[in-house]
């Protein structure tokens, strides 16, 4: 593979220049992280109250999982049904309300994308998860069983004809498939958004690097501002602020994109509605048909890091983009040739117990939102209201799903931290060749999977 350029998300967007901080200041609202959490929660505040709203960012706009994901606007949520009901004070019935919002918060992020003119590629072809060996055909099942049980029918097993009929992959058995998901173009979406945001009366200062979270104020390398609420939005990055080491543990993910496809290509491949894609391997595998005809393909594989690090360099990694790309030859071989000409990657947020939170102290006015393991491009949006209806003291449906004030336990110190990390990281590789090799569901992932999560 010839040494491809960086983001292909970053590369086809213009980035404005805004100011850092110019010392101190006061006003309503005060929120830390220029990514989706950020920008979702100053726009629904700054349009629909008038209320001032400053958000502020280390380094520019987007800069981290916001500007850099795979794309997938889904209404997947990182903790299970059941591991929403049960939590404390909730229940079957607002773990299944919980699904229904991430499921509404695809169609609000489009509907808002077309309200301010956000051309970020919006295609709701929902996701086709792939089934290529006979483990992964049991968990396309179970999966189905399992919503069938929850009294849903919103995913639906095809067979291997009706699968091939959307993605012309290899060996495919089957796959499930759900509406509820689109493709779009991550980095044009939160910058459009940071626009959106500036137009509803949003100051947004960039290259502040927030040091501390206190409540009625924010430290940072250019002044303080002080502020009613304080809002924590910052995902992979939470380590870097004081006292907030062990909170959200930073994982790579990296991607590989192509140079676009001849129309020849595309008739071999399908994706024809922008079928986001998958299969059911236990490493995750993420790719989309691109608006401009590429394909951009990603996956875990890249190494935690001692200590919750995070550097420029640990976007790069060629052992991993080389496994990317050969993953995507395996399930589209007529690639072989095609010429990768993007290979990136980035830090995302996992919480201890894979779950997802945003809350708000009442006593302090500090909120916060994050932990979305990867699925964060609609759940960011949904965190953005509920942080609304929490700051302005509304009690609406948001504000009562389970999730909302959930505290996720702290990460173990270091060295625990590392050593559980990257052994759970191996076994989940070793599971899949151990299924290639048995043709059985993985007895090392059965053992790891409680330890996970």
């Amino acid at each position: 593979m010839s040494t491809p350029s960086g983001s292909l998300w970053e590369g086809q967007v213009s980035r404005l220049s805004r100011p850092p901080l110019p010392g101190e200041r006061d006003v309503d609202v005060a929120i830390v992280g220029g990514g989706f959490t950020g920008l979702w929660t100053a726009y629904y505040l700054a349009s629909t109250t008038d209320l001032s709203v400053m958000v502020i960012e280390g380094e520019h706009v987007g800069f981290g999982a916001s500007g850099r994901n795979g794309g997938w606007c889904s209404a997947l949520f990182p903790a299970s049904l059941a591991s929403l009901a049960a939590l404390p004070g909730s229940s079957r019935e607002s773990a299944l309300a919980q699904h229904q919002a991430m499921c509404d918060t695809v169609l609000e992020v489009g509907r808002i994308a077309e309200l301010e003119g956000i051309d970020c590629g919006y295609a709701r072809g929902g996701t086709i998860s792939l089934a290529r060996s006979a483990a992964q055909l049991r968990r396309a099942r179970a999966e189905v069983a399992d919503t069938r049980e929850w009294g849903r029918d919103d995913v639906t097993l095809l067979t291997a004809n009706q699968a091939r009929e959307r993605v012309g992959a290899s060996r495919v058995l089957a796959a499930t498939y759900t509406q509820d998901c689109a493709a779009i173009h991550p980095a044009k979406l939160v910058h459009g958004l940071a626009a959106a945001c500036e137009r509803h009366g949003v100051t947004i200062h960039e290259n502040t690097r927030a040091l501390s979270i206190e409540p009625g104020r924010v430290a940072t390398t250019r002044g303080s501002v002080r502020a009613a609420h304080v809002v924590r939005a910052t995902e992979g990055y939470t380590h870097t602020l004081r006292g907030q080491t062990r909170d959200v543990a930073p994982v790579y993910s990296l991607m590989i994109g192509t140079e676009p496809l001849s129309e020849s290509l595309w008739e071999q491949i399908g994706l024809r509605q922008r079928e986001t894609f998958s299969d059911h391997r236990h490493l995750i595998i993420y790719g989309q048909r691109t608006a401009d005809d590429r394909l951009v393909f990603g996956g875990r594989g890249a190494p935690y890091h001692f200590g919750s690090r995070t550097k420029p360099s640990f976007d790069r990694d060629d052992r991993v983009f080389a496994k990317l790309r050969a993953t995507l030859v395996d399930l589209f071989p007529a690639l072989a040739p095609t010429r990768i000409t993007h290979a990136w990657g980035g830090a995302l947020g996992i919480p201890r117990d894979w779950c997802a939170s945003v809350g708000l102290d009442r006593a302090s006015g500090v909120g916060w939102a994050g932990g979305y393991v990867g699925d964060g491009v609609s759940t960011t949006n949904l965190a953005g209201r509920t942080l609304r209806d929490l700051i302005v003291q509304e009690e609406t449906a948001l504000t009562g799903l389970p999730w909302v004030n959930h505290r996720s336990p702290r990460w173990e110190p270091e060295p625990l931290r590392w050593l559980g990390m990257n052994a759970g990281l191996q076994a989940m590789t070793l599971a899949d060749t151990e299924e290639q090799v048995t043709g059985r569901p993985s007895l090392i992932a059965r053992a790891v999977e409680p330890l996970l999560s």
